[in-house]
């Protein structure tokens, strides 16, 4: 709360306001694919384009592999040409591909939603451009709190979850790009009268250079870091943007049972959506409950936690065939420990590398894009080639277990070097 209170009078909220608003629109729309697998797979049938579970997984992962690279690209742009000229223009792509998907509608094709996925990388994108903009107003002090409050845009991805699959269901898949649209202008033109970059005499631009880049990526430490937020916002991201498929998969005459039942719902599309974002509600509000815990235990003993109960979760996933209840639970419980480890991870980053948390940020959050993306692939293959998804929760728990090694390898290292000067425990 004192974080919070001493916030007044400084910088500038109405900038901060913006930043988190501008976020949590963008990752809303840049995992819509998501939630309307189900409903965009079928309008395709009807076209005659039966999509493959191969198709199917690379659809909903090229936005998070868009999002992982354009990360870069916009950071550059930050520096560039500033931070509100970088989010209008990533904007007004990101609204562009929305429209195009409802003009479409049922006519479009595979490889015109493929290009409707790209664009939506942009709003992935977001995390360069809206937390340093909000962080540039203020002092190295509060960039805690300030980061916390214009990041906790992820919070968007359990409303797509929520109302993506009821609005298809009431007016059609096409009508969620339509609202998806609407919300996103409104956010645009607020967002261009609003918020402001921060001036000269009170945030000095460093800009990257790409040999900035290439130093820190001979940096060993850099790669242990990208192995681990592959896996913690990856599994987060990958989990999150493949859960609908997953569920109606897996289980859709329990959850069909289960509507009928309890929420007087046929719609078993919907009540997917429903146990989706109850999932991944654990992993988007916990974030900051792993980097206090971080911050108690140590970085280092946190992510052992958090990565051991996710490698015990996934190969009792992969092992055995679950009731859907306790199906439900599991998925809930790793994702709840993704999100935790997500704030163990960046607990550990800005002591390892603070003169250049900036640069790191776009470097590691690239590779949590990218393990998303990987992540995806593997379910789907793992659909498309044994017809279920054992071989694919076994392999993310085999690489699970290797960064639990990897952690022992690094960790006394960790702290007899950087992390005796490092101001927290490690």
């Amino acid at each position: 709360m004192a974080g919070f209170k001493a916030l007044k009078g400084q910088g500038h909220g109405m900038t901060l306001f913006m930043a988190f608003l501008y976020f949590d629109m963008s990752f809303m729309v840049w995992t819509m694919l998501g939630p309307l697998s189900t409903e965009i797979t079928e309008a395709l049938a009807l076209t005659g384009h039966m999509m493959t579970a191969g198709e199917k997984a690379t659809l909903l992962s090229l936005p998070i592999l868009s999002g992982a690279i354009l990360r870069i690209v916009l950071g550059f742009g930050v520096d560039k040409f500033g931070a509100k000229k970088t989010a209008l223009v990533a904007q007004f792509i990101v609204i562009s591909a929305l429209l195009m998907a409802y003009i479409l509608g049922s006519t479009i094709t595979y490889n015109q939603l493929l290009i409707v996925a790209l664009g939506l990388g942009f709003a992935g994108a977001s995390f360069a451009v809206a937390l340093p903009q909000a962080g540039q107003w203020y002092p190295p002090k509060l960039q805690g709190v300030v980061l916390g409050i214009a990041g906790a845009g992820n919070i968007g991805v359990v409303i797509d979850f929520l109302f993506a699959p009821k609005i298809a269901e009431i007016w059609g898949w096409e009508a969620v790009f339509l609202v998806g649209a609407v919300m996103a202008i409104v956010v645009f033109v607020a967002y261009l009268f609003l918020a402001k970059d921060a001036p000269a005499e009170v945030y000095t631009v460093r800009p990257k250079k790409l040999k900035d880049y290439g130093k820190l990526l001979k940096d060993r430490d850099t790669w242990w870091f990208n192995l681990f937020y592959a896996i913690s916002f990856g599994g987060f991201v990958g989990f999150a943007g493949y859960m609908k498929v997953y569920l109606m998969n897996t289980y859709q005459i329990d959850m069909s049972a289960f509507g009928e039942a309890y929420l007087n719902e046929e719609n078993v599309k919907v009540v997917a959506g429903y146990f989706g974002a109850f999932c991944i509600f654990a992993g988007a509000v916990l974030r900051p409950v792993g980097g206090a815990i971080a911050d108690k235990l140590g970085g280092v003993k946190s992510l052992y936690f958090f990565f051991g109960t996710v490698a015990i979760l996934a190969i009792l996933n992969a092992t055995m065939t679950l009731p859907f209840g306790l199906a439900i639970v599991v998925l809930f419980l790793i994702m709840a420990n993704l999100g935790m480890a997500n704030g163990a991870v960046f607990q550990l980053v800005p002591q390892r590398f603070g003169k250049d948390i900036g640069i790191m940020t776009g470097i590691v959050g690239a590779a949590g894009g990218l393990g998303g993306t990987a992540l995806i692939q593997t379910l789907g293959w793992s659909k498309g080639a044994f017809d279920g998804y054992a071989a694919g929760f076994m392999i993310f728990a085999t690489v699970v277990l290797l960064a639990i090694a990897g952690i022992s390898l690094v960790k006394t290292r960790w702290r007899t070097t950087w992390g005796v000067q490092a101001g927290g425990r490690i």
